[in-house]
């Protein structure tokens, strides 16, 4: 809330209150004056006629006006009850008007009875109907009941003491039959007794009021309550018989008129809004708080006074003063017998509530207990048995300090002293958790609510050892690696964080270790992932037990390890830098040991990047350097330790550039494309060209798809990562596009030549490709059927082969034809065969670098080339450079050969070239297929059938 805000809200109130202040002032003035001006008779009898006539009439008048309009403005259940008090005002100003019609007007005594009369009569029973509206209704038939009988307990007591006083004169002068005496009598007893109701409702009301704007209900009680008492000074026989208008008696009715009009607006105008929140009140006072239940003995003392005045002064006792006094006793006895059976159900009910509340208390799991303000138990539960182990008895008596854990008790005396100096409004409860000792001699960690209890303190405590325990377990996991339980990378980076700040902000010969396991990928491939797990937790164990102990081994991820080597504070540089590269190279040896996995020796290498805490050094940077020279130690030549250098750092920006501009490579036009011949292996004719992407770069340096790719997967951690999916993806469809717009081009020049693009399963059933987005790349450009090849690598077990069969079967029905490339390596190769519509088989070229040398490779190459034979397929070996590969090949039945024996990749003008000749020579010279799946040309042409699973006949 803005300052403005604050200052209107506070001056508010203030201005209610002031204006409220006012009326009370101005109500204060006049009914002064009035009551001044009544005790000096006024100056004149006329003018003390006129003010005693129609000055109450113009007060009961404005009370009238007063309580109509302010039951128009509200709508609740009270407005009966004002509009009730709008007529009784009423009733009571006419009838003052009338008296002083015939006093002033016609100088005339008022006859009695007169109408005058009858509209103060009427002044009552509107006035106590309205009061039994106010008053806070009973919830039950026996409430109903109990405001009855407390309402005739009052009633007929001032009834019985009024009688005995002045009420038996005006009966007796009634019976005696003279001349107008009965009517006189009957208006002398209806004054006094409708008084004596509207007293007795006055005071009912008084303990039974409604809470709902108690200022009004309390300023109307007064009000009526001053009427009703100089009614009551009226009808006494020594002032009725002096009377006269305008005397000091009719103050008491002008004032109270003035408060009953002043009664709904003053109550308002002192409470502007809403009344707020009543705070806790104290314990009432025992006297105010006994009054409601001594008001039927006081009334039955008033009652028995009336008794003993008549008994005292003489007279026989009257019978209307026994009924009464009898119907008094009676009503009393009733509600002491309601009383009665109230409190013998709330004792019951109390006891109930006690037995449940104990039943819950002992049957609880956790432990309450009651300390006193030094300290001392003075309660505590059963449930102690179960959680501390220790019987509540052998507790009780104990100082609670005794029981708290001397590590955590200067904190819980804190937190219990600053809890009981905090306003209980503000901070009714509190929390503590702290140790408490079982039985045993255990120390538990225990939880406890606090409150406040007669100055001293109600815990409920519960145990939370195996919470604090699971917390530490999640702690322990969230900071530790879950195979070796060495820290991760979040706990190494704090304890970095740690080292290079505080105490050791200062030692910079503080070094940092990133260690990588050459070789452990090859390990998971061959003897399995479990395996691997082994190797890994031994790994983890060597380096463990190689750090010193405050130096720290973490596992970073997969086989990357690291170490912070804590500075000694040594200033030679030179000494502590030979220091550490012994410790790492140690590491190393320790590393590459063999390790006996499932009861197999394997070997793996460790290569080791070094790097110190410069000045001013973040943990990142400090990190990051250690990570640049372990991937420097691994360029290297792998198992080896590698310092930090800063020329490696620029080295990362350099690469960071360049992978920088290959982003925009593609837009600027940079990458062009080239096509290498794939030749029949039979005749030298070109049967397909390869499509192969080439950079140049700004400073003209051509890269092989190698090379940018290479590049490409730097990411800006400075070291190769996973490559970019979206650059790989763009650059794949660019260069499907163009070799096929190329392809239609030589195509319509006459070179009916098939294309090949490489493309693997993962790309072909990328959701960001459109579906028909091949399709429709073959209808836009015109290219026929049969013209282009997609060689297809399978390296991912996570490829759904249904969705890839059904994707190859939709082009394979369109003339584009499938080879398999990568066969011989990779994943899957059998599956692909089985499920996939292959056309042709291309081995790999590692199978073809050694075909010559190798026999082992040579006859597993020679195996591959009999089961594209038996299926049907041509064969294409990728990579042949050399002649003697090329008889080897031709000689094991494969069908086409790419590489350099024939000729590297060319540009278009050179591939045009090339195929207007038409042949390449071939090392031994022309040859007829040897086997049956070659083309006598020497052209790719594919037996069509079908690519269900075809049994292989036995080699």
């Amino acid at each position: 809330m803005n300052a403005p805000g604050a200052a209107l809200l506070t001056r508010q109130p203030l201005a209610g209150g002031a204006k409220g202040l006012a009326m009370q002032l101005l109500l204060a003035v006049v009914g002064s004056g009035y009551a001044v001006g009544a005790a000096l008779g006024w100056g004149s009898e006329e003018l003390a006629e006129i003010m005693g006539d129609f000055g109450l009439s113009a007060a009961g008048l404005l009370a009238a006006v007063s309580c109509f309009t302010y039951a128009r403005t509200i709508d609740s259940r009270e407005r009966p009850a004002w509009l009730l008090f709008a007529f009784s005002s009423l009733m009571g100003g006419c009838g003052n008007a009338i008296w002083g019609w015939y006093e002033v007007v016609l100088g005339e005594a008022v006859p009695k009875p007169s109408v005058a009369d009858f509209a103060f009569l009427c002044f009552a029973p509107p006035a106590i109907v309205g009061l039994l509206v106010l008053a806070k209704r009973p919830v039950n038939r026996a409430g109903w009941v109990c405001l009855g009988l407390d309402s005739w307990l009052i009633g007929g007591s001032l009834l019985t003491l009024s009688w005995s006083l002045a009420l038996a004169n005006a009966a007796r002068t009634a019976q005696s039959g003279a001349p107008g005496s009965v009517p006189g009598a009957a208006l002398s007893l209806a004054y006094p007794l409708l008084d004596i109701a509207l007293v007795s409702m006055v005071l009912v009301l008084h303990f039974r009021r409604s809470e709902t704007n108690r200022s009004a209900v309390n300023t109307a009680i007064a009000a009526l309550a001053l009427t009703v008492l100089s009614d009551a000074l009226f009808t006494s026989p020594l002032l009725r018989s002096e009377y006269q208008s305008g005397q000091l008696l009719d103050a008491g009715w002008f004032a109270g008129s003035l408060l009953l009009a002043y009664a709904p607006w003053g109550a308002r105008r002192l409470h502007p809004g809403p009344e707020p929140a009543r705070a806790e009140r104290p314990h009432s006072r025992p006297i105010t708080g006994s009054l409601p239940a001594l008001t039927p003995y006081l009334a039955a003392a008033v009652c028995t006074l009336g008794i003993l005045y008549n008994v005292v002064d003489g007279r026989k006792v009257d019978r209307v003063v026994v009924f009464t006094g009898c119907t008094v006793v009676l009503a009393l006895v009733i509600r002491q017998g309601i009383m009665l059976l109230d409190n013998i159900a709330l004792t019951q009910e109390l006891a109930q509530k006690e037995n449940h509340f104990r039943s819950l208390v002992q049957g609880s799991s956790d432990v309450i207990m009651i300390a006193a303000p030094t300290g001392t138990l003075r309660y505590v539960s059963p449930a102690a048995a179960g959680v501390y182990g220790r019987e509540a008895e052998e507790l009780i008596g104990s100082e609670l300090a005794t029981l708290i854990h001397p590590d955590d008790l200067g904190r819980v005396v804190h937190e219990v002293r600053r809890f009981l100096a905090a306003p209980p409004t503000e901070e009714p409860t509190t929390r503590i958790e702290c140790r408490f000792r079982s039985g045993a001699g255990e120390w538990l960690n225990v939880e406890s609510t606090v409150n406040r209890h007669q100055g001293g303190l109600i815990l409920n405590s519960r145990d939370v050892t195996e919470r604090v325990r699971l917390q530490a377990q999640l702690q322990h996991s969230a900071e530790h690696d879950p195979l070796t339980d060495l820290p991760n990378r979040a706990l190494f980076t704090r304890r970095v964080r740690q080292a290079l700040g505080g105490r050791r902000a200062g030692d910079h010969s503080t070094a940092v270790l990133f260690i990588d396991l050459d070789g452990f990928k090859a390990v998971n491939d061959t003897i399995g992932h479990q395996a691997g797990d082994e190797l890994l937790i031994e790994a983890a164990r060597r380096l463990q037990d190689s750090v010193r102990a405050g130096d720290t081994a973490a596992r970073l991820g997969g086989d990357e390890f690291a170490a912070l080597i804590l500075g000694d504070g040594s200033r030679d540089h030179s000494a502590r830098e030979y220091q550490v590269h012994e410790i790492a190279d140690r590491l190393r040896t320790t590393l590459s040991q063999p390790y006996r996995i499932s009861g197999s020796e394997v070997r793996v290498a460790a290569s080791i990047g070094v790097a110190f805490a410069d000045p001013g050094i973040t943990p990142s940077d400090l990190m990051r350097n250690a990570d640049l020279a372990m991937y420097r130690a691994k360029a290297g030549g792998k198992d080896r330790v590698e310092m930090y250098a800063p020329q490696m750092q620029a080295e990362v920006v350099r690469k960071a550039e360049l992978a920088g501009r290959l982003r925009s490579a593609l837009h600027d036009g940079e990458f062009a494309l080239l096509h290498q011949p794939v030749v029949s292996l039979a005749s030298g004719e070109v049967s397909a060209v390869v499509a192969q992407a080439r950079w140049r770069s700004a400073q003209g340096i051509l890269f092989t798809p190698a090379e940018f790719l290479r590049v490409a997967e730097y990411s800006d951690g400075g070291h190769p990562s996973v490559p970019d999916p979206s650059r790989t993806a763009e650059l794949g469809r660019w260069l499907l596009e163009e070799a096929v717009g190329q392809a239609a081009e030589r195509h319509r020049a006459g070179h009916d030549v098939p294309v090949a693009v490489r493309m693997t399963a993962q790309r072909l059933l990328d959701r960001s490709m459109p579906l028909g987005s091949v399709e429709a790349l073959l209808t836009r450009n015109g290219l026929p059927s049969g013209a282009l090849v997609l060689e297809l690598a399978v390296s991912d077990p996570r490829v759904p082969f249904d969705d890839l069969e059904r994707r190859l079967a939709a082009l394979h029905r369109l003339g584009v034809l499938i080879a398999l490339d990568g066969f011989g390596s990779g994943y899957a190769a059998i599956s692909a065969l089985r499920r996939l519509p292959v056309d042709m088989l291309k081995l790999d070229r590692g199978l073809v670098e050694g075909v010559v040398e190798s026999p082992r490779l040579h006859k597993i190459t020679a195996g591959l080339l009999r089961i594209a034979n038996d299926l049907g397929m041509q064969s294409v070996a990728e990579g042949v450079d050399l002649p003697e590969q090329v008889m080897a090949l031709r000689a094991m039945g494969c069908t086409h050969g790419q590489g350099m024996a024939f000729s590297g990749p060319l540009d278009e003008y050179r591939l045009r070239r090339a195929l207007v000749r038409g042949t390449f020579p071939v090392p031994g010279g022309a040859a007829q297929p040897a086997l049956a799946g070659g083309s006598p040309g020497g052209s790719m042409v594919i037996r069509r059938g079908s690519h269900n699973e075809t049994p292989v006949p036995p080699a």
